[in-house]
């Protein structure tokens, strides 16, 4: 919050100081015990100074927007972008001013790009846990798994979402609504049968202009999206797949013979090394011509599809954290890391 707070004792001379070296345009006013008494912006002082007002009480906006210290920086976010505004007082039960969220110019500049969630599976490999609610609306750290997906891509700036829904839909779609109340935009891909992980872009009716995230609705990763789509577009990729580096150790010594059964080689406990599919796409516009409408389709077919008429496919590694939540103990991982 430094250069963010002002004293209300402050001259309008030192308020225009603070304001300017502080480059944001915007300054939390407080008391001495610092208790949030106002915000004070550029145009406050642009008007004062057309008024003849320089009295910091008469020009202080004493009733500004602020939100709770319990606040998410998620929700913050969102408040900011629906309010079109760039700075979040952030006060406790007593007024005292905690915090000062500032949205960044790339975190205000929403992408036009669509993300869509393939959340209908039934996730019949995580046993009585999924008996009676879907896979992504499991909780961990006191939310369901689908919005933690849905706020790492809002932290890079994409607000809208297509969710394909199917076992228990009424559970995702009477939590999220349209999407309004978390600043997000939500439209539903409802399955009436399995298509697969890629089936329900069949169901897309919108025009798609730009090119859209598809990602499995089970995965918890904190992989950079925006640097992902950079490189979608500076490869002039139609389909793009992220990969993650994976390892394999041996447990015994690994011995190759020849013909004749003699010893070539003693491999102690070799490792080997291999890519996996992460569950996360990009994917052009035109490349949904290709998924049949409401039928069983998994998305990697897209890649061969696109490679036998020689378009280009890429791979994007991630080094970030990530986990498919497909088994009981990957839950429990998952848990453990947001519930410390």
């Amino acid at each position: 919050m430094k250069n963010l707070i002002l004293s209300q004792k402050a001259s309008f001379k030192e308020a225009i100081k603070v304001l300017d070296k502080n480059g944001n345009g915007f300054l939390a006013i407080v008391d001495e015990s610092n208790k949030l008494i106002g915000i004070l912006t550029d145009g406050d002082i642009r008007r004062a100074i057309l008024d003849n007002k320089t009295e910091l009480s008469h020009i202080i906006n004493k009733t500004p927007e602020t939100m709770p210290e319990s606040s998410s920086r998620f929700s913050v976010i969102n408040q900011l972008k629906k309010s079109h505004k760039k700075h979040m007082p952030i006060i406790d039960n007593n007024g005292i001013l905690k915090d000062v969220i500032v949205l960044s110019d790339s975190e205000f500049n929403l992408k036009p790009n669509w993300v869509v969630i393939m959340a209908g599976g039934l996730g019949t490999r995580l046993g009585e846990l999924t008996k009676n609610i879907p896979k992504p609306m499991l909780e961990v750290g006191g939310k369901p798994m689908l919005l933690h997906i849905m706020e790492l891509f809002v932290s890079h700036g994409f607000t809208k979402f297509f969710i394909s829904v199917n076992f228990k839909a009424e559970i995702i779609k009477s939590y999220f609504k349209d999407g309004r109340d978390f600043g997000l935009k939500i439209v539903y891909l409802e399955e009436t049968k399995r298509l697969g992980t890629g089936g329900a872009l069949g169901l897309i009716q919108q025009d798609i202009e730009h090119p859209l995230f598809v990602t499995n609705g089970d995965i918890i990763t904190s992989i950079d999206y925006d640097d992902m789509l950079n490189y979608h577009k500076r490869n002039n990729s139609n389909a793009t797949m992220a990969i993650r580096k994976s390892t394999y150790q041996i447990p015994y010594g690994v011995i190759e013979i020849d013909a004749n059964n003699n010893i070539c080689s003693l491999t102690e406990k070799p490792e080997h090394s291999y890519y996996v599919n992460t569950g996360t796409y990009i994917v052009n516009p035109e490349t949904l011509s290709l998924v049949p409408k409401n039928e069983f389709y998994d998305l990697p077919r897209i890649f061969e599809q696109l490679q036998k008429n020689n378009k280009v496919t890429k791979s994007y590694e991630i080094t970030q954290y990530w986990i498919d939540m497909g088994k009981p103990e990957d839950y429990d991982e998952i848990k453990r890391k947001f519930d410390n």
